[in-house]
């Protein structure tokens, strides 16, 4: 199985048979270049980086300047990205969709790995189903639109546990323990105490991944990796499904890698930098 990244295409804008304005784009590799470097520079780092001299760069900062895309400190002269250049990074990751972004990526993952994959988001009862591509294999394990997962108990509930506030999945847990105690006994409960479980989500969050082998279904295992958007919130996961006999369950095995990968494709188009996607 191949674990190499796949890409997130949305719209191809990049047709050479489409008359475009050379100017604008050669100007648009020093914005490349800022948001690249994620810092003010100075106008000869970014012409060095655009691959041009600070003189043919200095007209672009100008142009951009005025319409505010970018602005100059007073005092360094070094360049940022302008107030414009702000508003229209707000509005790109408020029209963002987690799940528009992540679906067509989800047939060729199910090819990749011969499992059965799907989008899960965290619903009023915990991590719910929204899309699902079966393996292309004739053995393969189905999953149902709508179906909502123990938090507990699967590998998307412990994955979103991980990743929500403590407070919120601490009152989850409690909830869960008492709903399933008889009336008027003490039964010990199935679900692990508070101290047992965070243990669990602390594994997950070391491993980026969560995992269920068999604790669902007997000879069944699973898979959940996440996606975060700009701020470090979890606002999706990226499931795997399939027999045990098939299904590589192995932290760092092949199959692990391939669903972190696409889960990291739909991060990074939602603006998740890499150091906010192990945020708690």
């Amino acid at each position: 199985m191949a674990s190499s990244k796949p890409s997130v295409s949305i719209v191809a804008l990049d047709n050479p048979a489409q008359r475009g304005i050379q100017s604008i784009e050669v100007g648009g590799q020093l914005l490349r270049a800022l948001v690249h470097h994620g810092r003010p520079m100075a106008l000869k780092d970014l012409a060095r980086e655009a691959d041009m001299t600070a003189a043919k760069a200095h007209p672009y900062m100008v142009s951009f300047g005025r319409l505010g895309l970018i602005e100059q400190d007073g005092a360094s002269g070094h360049y940022r990205l302008g107030p414009l250049a702000l508003q229209l990074g707000l509005i790109g990751l408020q029209q963002a969709d987690p799940v528009r972004i992540a679906t067509p990526l989800m047939a060729p993952l199910a090819a990749q790995i011969g499992q059965t994959v799907g989008l899960a988001v965290w619903g009023a009862r915990g991590a719910t189903i929204v899309h699902i591509a079966e393996a292309p294999s004739p053995v393969h394990v189905s999953l149902r639109h709508g179906t909502v997962f123990s938090l507990t108990d699967t590998a998307s509930g412990r994955l979103y546990a991980a990743y929500l506030d403590a407070a919120v999945v601490k009152q989850l847990l409690d909830a869960e323990r008492q709903r399933e105690k008889p009336r008027g006994g003490s039964a010990a409960s199935r679900h692990p105490t508070w101290k047992a479980f965070e243990a669990q989500l602390q594994e997950v969050r070391q491993h980026r991944i969560s995992r269920s082998e068999g604790e669902v279904i007997a000879g069944v295992n699973a898979m959940s990796a996440p996606v975060f958007d700009h701020t470090g919130t979890i606002v999706l996961a990226v499931i795997a499904i399939g027999p045990a006999a098939t299904f590589d369950a192995a932290w760092d095995g092949a199959l692990a890698r391939s669903l972190k990968a696409c889960a990291d494709a739909v991060s990074t188009q939602l603006g998740a930098a890499p150091d906010r996607r192990t945020a708690r």
